[in-house]
């Protein structure tokens, strides 16, 4: 809100926002790592159809030494949670 108040152009306002999520995600991984030892990450879920966030989120992860997993044939979304389903259900006979 302080931004909006002092003018900062939207873009910029919307730049630092993805940014900053991304930053989070690399910094939850980091922190993770340190207790776990583990170097994989998958980014998953409806928020990582956003391609920007998408983009730097990979950047920083891969710019910190994790091994990144994303999603390629199916949609990171609902539509990944019904294939699933669809699959077990069908495993089930």
């Amino acid at each position: 809100m302080a931004d909006l108040r002092a003018s900062v152009p939207v873009p910029v306002i919307a730049a630092r926002f993805h940014n900053g999520v991304a930053a989070l995600v690399v910094d939850a991984a980091s922190r993770i790592r340190s207790q776990t030892g583990l170097g994989t990450v998958a980014l998953s879920g409806g928020v990582f159809q956003n391609m920007l966030l998408l983009d730097r989120a990979v950047s920083g992860l891969e710019g910190a030494g994790f091994d990144v997993l994303t999603h390629h044939r199916v949609p990171p979304n609902d539509g990944g949670i019904s294939l699933g389903q669809a699959a077990v259900a069908t495993a089930r006979g």
